[in-house]
C-alpha cells in the first residue's frame, strides 16, 4: 500500500534496535543507513520500507500496522516487541469487530507509537 513511512524518533539507537527486534519475525532488516539525522531504512525485501531518523521534535503519536502472512508471525512479533522493551497494547488474538479473520497484536514503542502486526488469513 505504501512505498515508505518515515518518522522521527527521540533515541535513534534504541528505536532502531527496537524495530529490528520486533519486526524480525517478518524478515525486516536494514537496507540502507546514513547519519542518525538522515536515518535508517528497514524493509523485509519488498517494495515498502520503514524509515526512522533522530529528531528533537515531539512528533505526534502514530499507528502503524505491519502485515503478517501467518498468525504465528503476529505471536512472534508480540513476544519480540515486549522483549525489546515495548509495552503491551493488546495481546495476539482475533479482532472480529474489524472482520472475522483479523488476527492482530498491538504494542507501544519507545516513542509512544501504537505498533500493530496483523494477519488477515484464516487460521
Amino acid at each position: 500500500m505504501f512505498d515508505h513511512v518515515k518518522f522521527g524518533v527521540r533515541d535513534y539507537a534504541a528505536s532502531k534496535a527496537f524495530y529490528l527486534q520486533a519486526l524480525a519475525p517478518i524478515g525486516v532488516s536494514v537496507v540502507g543507513e546514513g547519519e542518525p539525522a538522515y536515518g535508517v531504512e528497514l524493509s523485509a525485501g519488498g517494495e515498502s520500507s520503514l524509515c526512522l531518523f533522530q529528531t528533537t521534535e515531539a512528533p505526534a503519536h502514530l499507528h502503524i500496522a505491519f502485515v503478517a502472512q501467518r498468525r504465528e508471525q503476529v505471536d512472534a512479533f508480540h513476544r519480540a516487541a515486549l522483549a525489546a522493551g515495548a509495552r503491551d497494547n493488546g495481546p495476539p488474538g482475533l479482532r472480529p469487530k474489524y472482520h472475522p479473520n483479523y488476527y492482530a497484536a498491538f504494542v507501544i514503542d519507545p516513542d509512544g507509537h501504537n505498533i500493530e502486526m496483523v494477519c488477515h488469513a484464516p487460521a
